[in-house]
């Protein structure tokens, strides 16, 4: 049975929803065996949501409120924790989630409508949480685009964090508000070796790239970061310097890391993916990502999941504390201006009156 992904996708894997009242299994009947996958295109469907913006209560992230345009992610990022979340809408986490996408055309209108309600509280909106607000399907969709033009009308801080370079493309609208304490960008860098990061996020930009990314939003004027995220056991742990450093080299002021989460069907997904592409480290990749987890794959509980513990984890966080001392970079933070906020119309309506 052919088991390599379909060119550009990070798996060949589609495990049925588990909210299905039924599952299927993959089966050789010797006929597919030197078949080649054919590509297979990207399908969109609407997300008809109610609402845009999500809240949260974690002690895990630095922020309460985030808005995802898009359903699932082209980039195809096979260790992604958001793959678990299409099996609500009754799809595959696997090759679902990175070629069946729904999108919210109506997102920026329901952001105008939920930032002018009497009740609202002004706090920074994290951009691109669970999937990135810049992949591949954002260049024609524009949605991103249309709910950064409706936060920089409102003076409205948003912290934005991505892997794709089609962020430059917004500079016109992120570089003003950036000039009022309104933005903080971070660029996530999970690997400097072109050949694993073709197999790991195939359609994700290029490493390279996004550290010229990073230089074009700095010298852009915005406040911009590093996101060492997966940190992989034995995959790209060795790495962390090197990023660090060069990330620092084209202007990165800031930096975070977060170690490999593997919820769910990302644990199978993943554990496939370490036999097709690196098998001899396989074993080895996940005995240690056992032992930062507590014996299991996976850790949801808050304080643990984002580092995880034991004896790894804290000589993660000791690198890492020290790589940023000697580099000078500070850690992420959200001092962004939430003084200026000014609800939808507000301004049009002064000047009336």
């Amino acid at each position: 049975m052919n088991t390599a992904p379909p060119k550009g996708r990070g798996t060949a894997r589609a495990p049925d929803s588990r909210f299905l009242d039924w599952q299927r299994e993959p089966s050789d009947d010797g006929w597919s065996q030197d078949t080649p996958t054919p590509p297979l295109r990207t399908q969109l469907q609407i997300d008809t949501a109610r609402s845009v913006i999500t809240t949260n209560q974690s002690p895990d992230v630095p922020f309460t409120q985030s808005i995802n345009p898009y359903r699932g992610c082209e980039h195809g990022c096979v260790y992604c924790f958001a793959r678990p979340s299409h099996a609500y809408l009754g799809l595959s986490p696997g090759l679902d989630f990175e070629t069946r996408l729904a999108w919210k055309p109506e997102a920026a209108s329901l952001l105008r409508a939920e930032l002018s309600a009497r009740g609202y509280h002004c706090s920074p909106i994290a951009l691109g949480v669970n999937t990135d607000a810049y992949q591949p399907v954002e260049r024609q969709l524009g949605v991103t685009r249309e709910i950064l033009k409706v936060l920089a009308e409102c003076h409205h801080p948003v912290v934005i964090i991505t892997k794709s370079a089609l962020i430059e493309r917004d500079l016109d609208i992120l570089g003003p508000m950036a000039r009022e304490g309104l933005v903080q960008v971070m660029v996530s860098v999970t690997t400097l070796v072109a050949e694993l990061a073709r197999t790991l996020e195939p359609r994700a930009t290029a490493p390279h790239r996004r550290l010229r990314t990073i230089r074009t939003l700095a010298e852009g004027g915005l406040p911009v970061g590093v996101l060492f995220a997966p940190l992989i056991p034995a995959l790209n742990d060795e790495e962390m310097e090197t990023i660090l450093s060069a990330s620092r080299a084209q202007g990165a002021s800031t930096a975070g890391y977060g170690v490999l989460r593997l919820p769910r069907e990302v644990g199978p997904l993943f554990e496939h993916w370490l036999n097709d592409h690196a098998p001899g480290r396989a074993a080895h990749v996940m005995s240690l990502v056992r032992q930062l987890r507590d014996g299991r794959v996976n850790d949801a509980r808050f304080g643990e999941r984002m580092r995880g513990s034991g004896l790894f984890a804290d000589l993660y966080r000791q690198r890492f504390a020290l790589a940023c001392k000697q580099l000078g970079l500070a850690p992420r933070h959200l001092a962004l201006n939430t003084q200026r906020f000014t609800p939808p119309g507000a301004d049009r309506q002064g000047r009336l009156f």
